[in-house]
């Protein structure tokens, strides 16, 4: 089996989640539940899912919860084996073992390029991916797996796009460019946030990218920008402006928990999934409508 060019991980974890107050005054909003599950579980499930098991974690104040969601806890682990939990014994052991994880922190809250900047030294000189810690993409195939064989293809940065009502283009990260093969753009630029009438098209960044290690030098060149912090996308302007870049409109559904509504979404839409919650949740929600 031929060894995949993508190596490593980041996930960018550092953020307060103040839109989740007072929820998140105490946890990280990454480890705020779908369904049974931290949204954070869902992420390194997915780098794992792509063959990736060398994952940095970028992290703030706040956010040990993290660290230990993914380490083993003896204690517990006891008291499920005496009582005869097998199941969830198991559960909670492979938890620990999903992957290979490091933690670095992010001292002070300088956006996503800084973060992503964090994990510098760790990642080395080797293309990475980046999947953003509370983001959760339902998909066929993992994203991210997509990414990097689109990246082995082409040997350049790849990121993943998505399709939105172009009346919401103003709330992303936006691609400038033209399709190349089905699906694959070549980006000549990105326009953040821009209005309906700037917008170049309404592909628009998804929260995954696989990125070749020369993006850390272009971090470092960026000028603190929106909400003075420095952008991740101001430095792929900076790369796109010296080297090829791809955009990949992915196969899946992302679900951002970034916001309470769509928060509340993604709950009710993997529990629909879920065979042992489908059919009350469904019964449930039937009732609600009726009721309204």
């Amino acid at each position: 089996m031929m060894t995949s060019l993508v190596r490593k991980a980041v996930i960018p974890a550092a953020g307060f989640g103040t839109r989740f107050l007072p929820a998140t005054k105490s946890q990280p909003k990454e480890m705020l539940p779908i369904v049974d599950t931290p949204v954070i579980q869902y992420v390194v499930e997915e780098a794992v899912s792509s063959g990736i098991t060398d994952i940095v974690m970028v992290i703030g104040r706040g956010k040990r919860a993290i660290e230990e969601h993914f380490d083993r806890n003896f204690e517990l682990e006891r008291e499920l084996e005496e009582k005869g939990k097998q199941v969830e014994l198991e559960l909670m052991r492979s938890i620990s073992s999903l992957a290979d994880i490091h933690f670095v922190w992010q001292r002070e809250l300088k956006g996503l390029g800084d973060a992503v900047l964090c994990a510098r030294h760790h990642v080395g000189n080797e293309p990475f991916a980046v999947l953003l810690g509370d983001t959760v993409v339902e998909s066929p195939e993992p994203v991210t797996r997509q990414l990097i064989r689109t990246f082995e293809r082409y040997r350049e940065s790849v990121v993943a796009l998505e399709e939105v009502d172009r009346a919401k283009v103003s709330r992303y990260g936006v691609m400038d460019g033209h399709e190349i093969a089905p699906g694959v753009f070549l980006i000549d630029d990105f326009i953040e946030k821009p209005s309906v009438e700037e917008a170049p098209s309404n592909l628009v960044i998804a929260g995954r990218y696989v990125l070749t290690p020369d993006i850390f030098d272009h971090i470092l060149q960026t000028a603190r920008g929106k909400n003075d912090e420095i952008q991740l996308t101001d430095a792929m302007r900076r790369l796109v402006a010296s080297r090829a870049m791809y955009g990949l409109r992915f196969a899946g559904r992302r679900h951002d928990i970034g916001n309470k509504l769509d928060f509340i979404k993604t709950n009710v839409s993997f529990a629909l999934m879920r065979d042992d919650l489908k059919d009350d949740v469904a019964a449930f929600l039937k009732d609600i409508v009726r009721d309204l």
